[in-house]
Formats: structure tokens, C-alpha cells, sequence
């Protein structure tokens, strides 16, 4: 592995961006993603996206030069219209104002449609949180996920996150998965490694449980839980889809596919302020120090540290270089 500082890893995507057609400000926004991402040890979202993102900006893809549009369609309705850009900018333009609708009103939404995949939408609550809110998000993405017992690709893994605030800036607690048994990028990784998968990820084109990332990939993943997650992937497809005026998983094309249209799709948040009921950090504390009678008790996200510098795969960091016409 390579060490690479979080500032080198931004400064490089930005400048790979930039050379492929996205404006300073969009391309810095994606850029902080990527290098989080790498930092917290997800390189599926990381510089593992860095190429397709260079190629759909070539062909447009996704437009890198958009500027999103804000409205207010009700009071703690805040919409922002992506412009078939990156996801990133996107968010970064309604977070104020769905922050102040929030506590304001105790309670707002903020949809993001028209954008790009936003990849990890933990990223996106964790922001919420550290402002002092809790952040629901939820996304949809190209189909790859049929019905308990079927073999038909309906939905997306329709990821899920939720991230709570301690009080102090920091997170008390966050997670971010996917609402299938596993990402669909810990198969095509699997594929690329010529590894096998674990039995209860996916079926095959046919419906039949299999460990070959290929098979796999040309049939459907499975979801948590069997219809408890499908439930959860349904209702981030139909709030994603519905409430931001995105696309419906199904007419999603490959997100990493270089051409073809704009993937169209929908973020949706609920922010919320914890102040609300005036007991939401108490009960918060009161759990935390409950669980902590179990000695694997631990809320989820607690010991996420970001690290600087990154130990980054070679081969994804020279590919970045060249892309923003750095010499290795």
C-alpha cells in the first residue's frame, strides 16, 4: 500500500476531474467524498469510482459544470434540483437552509433530485450530525435486487444511513448499509480478485443461491433478512423515486458504465432536531451508558477514525495521478 495524505488524495481527484470537464466547485465537493471514503477504509466509494466519474464527465454523462437549484416547496421542504450533476455539490447547496428549516420547525426534508449516485450517503448524515442534528438518508440505484423467491431485478441496493450527534460536534453513533445482505461493489471487487463469494449474497440469473461473483452479477442479489429488507429497499425506492422526482431503480443503467443517460436518480433526507422533545440526549446517554454494561456493547460507528495518511492501493493511486496528468 501507499500513504497518501487526505489533502494529496483531494487535490489529486479534484485536478483528474477538472482535466475531464467539472468546474472547481463541484470537483472539490466530490473530491472530499473520495478522499473520506479512503480514509475510512471504503474503497468502493473511494478512487475505485475515480475513472468512471472521468469517463461519464467525457461523454455527460454527468454534467460537471451545472449549478444546482434550491427551492422551498413548503416550509420544511427543502429540494434541490442536482441539474443531472454530482451528487456532492448538490448537498452541499441545500444542507443550510434544510438545517435552519430544521430547527426552526423541529423537523425538515431535504430531496436531492437529478443527481449522480452519491456513493456513500453516510458521508451526507454524518454532516447533518456534526451540525447537531440526526440525519436519516436514504438513496436507490441501478436494479440488481429481485423479490424474496424471485429471480427479477426490481430495486437497487437502496442503502440506508443514520447518523446521531453527541452534543459536542462529534457523532454518538452512525451507520450506512445497504439493504441488501452486501454492497454490490464487495462482488464485483470479488470478481476482479478471482475470489469466490459467500453463500446467501446472491442468485444466479436462475434464482438459485450461488458463491461465483459472476453468476452473481448476472442474476440478483438478496436482501437482508429476506422480506424485512426488501420492506426497507422498497421504502427507500419509493421516498428516493417519489419524493424527489428521481428516477425508479429499474431505468437506472450501470452506474459505472461510461455512456448512456444521466443516472437520474434521488437522495432523500429527514433532519431532525434532537432538541425537539428536550429529552433526546438524556435517553441518548442513558443507553450509551446501559449498553456499556455488555462488554461487546458499542454503537455502531464509535470507533470509525479517519485515518491521514491513507494507506492507498498503488495501482488505484497511479491510475488518479495519470488521470489528473500527474507523473507518478
Amino acid at each position: 500500500m501507499t500513504a497518501i495524505t487526505q489533502a494529496e488524495i483531494e487535490r489529486t481527484v479534484q485536478a483528474a476531474l477538472m482535466a475531464h470537464g467539472a468546474d472547481a466547485f463541484p470537483a472539490a465537493e466530490v473530491a472530499r467524498a473520495v478522499a473520506q471514503a479512503e480514509a475510512l477504509g471504503n474503497r468502493i466509494c473511494g478512487l475505485y469510482y475515480l475513472e468512471s466519474y472521468c469517463q461519464q464527465l467525457t461523454t455527460g454523462r454527468v454534467k460537471g459544470d451545472v449549478v444546482p437549484v434550491v427551492s422551498a416547496p413548503r416550509p420544511a421542504a427543502v429540494y434541490v434540483d442536482a441539474q443531472m450533476g454530482f451528487a456532492q455539490p448538490a448537498f452541499a447547496y441545500g444542507l443550510a437552509p434544510a438545517l435552519d428549516a430544521a430547527r426552526q420547525y423541529g423537523i425538515a426534508s431535504l430531496a436531492v433530485g437529478h443527481a449522480h449516485t452519491c456513493t456513500a450517503l453516510g458521508y451526507f448524515t454524518e454532516q447533518i450530525a456534526r451540525a447537531g442534528l440526526i440525519g436519516l438518508g436514504m438513496t436507490n440505484a441501478s436494479p440488481i435486487v429481485a423479490p424474496p423467491g424471485g429471480k427479477t431485478r426490481m430495486i437497487g441496493t437502496n442503502p440506508i444511513a443514520f447518523s446521531v450527534p453527541d452534543g459536542h460536534g462529534g457523532l454518538a453513533m452512525q451507520f450506512d448499509q445497504s439493504t441488501t445482505t452486501v454492497a454490490l461493489g464487495k462482488i464485483t471487487m470479488a470478481k476482479a480478485a478471482g475470489e469466490t463469494i459467500p453463500e446467501g449474497w446472491a442468485v444466479d440469473a436462475d434464482g438459485n443461491p450461488t458463491t461465483d461473483p459472476t453468476a452473481a452479477l448476472a442474476g440478483s442479489l438478496v436482501s437482508t433478512g429476506g422480506a424485512k429488507g426488501w420492506g426497507f429497499g422498497l421504502m427507500a425506492e419509493l421516498l428516493t423515486a417519489g419524493l424527489t422526482g428521481g428516477v425508479l431503480s429499474r431505468d437506472v443503467k450501470p452506474l459505472k458504465a461510461p455512456e448512456g443517460p444521466p443516472h437520474d436518480l434521488g437522495q432523500y433526507y429527514i433532519l431532525i432536531d434532537p432538541s425537539a422533545s428536550g429529552a433526546f440526549m438524556e435517553r441518548l446517554e442513558q443507553f450509551k451508558e446501559y449498553l456499556s454494561e455488555d462488554p461487546s456493547g458499542r454503537m455502531p460507528g464509535q470507533t470509525r477514525t479517519p485515518a491521514d495518511p491513507v494507506d492507498v492501493d498503488p495501482a488505484a493511486w497511479a491510475q488518479a495521478q495519470a488521470l489528473a496528468g500527474i507523473a507518478g
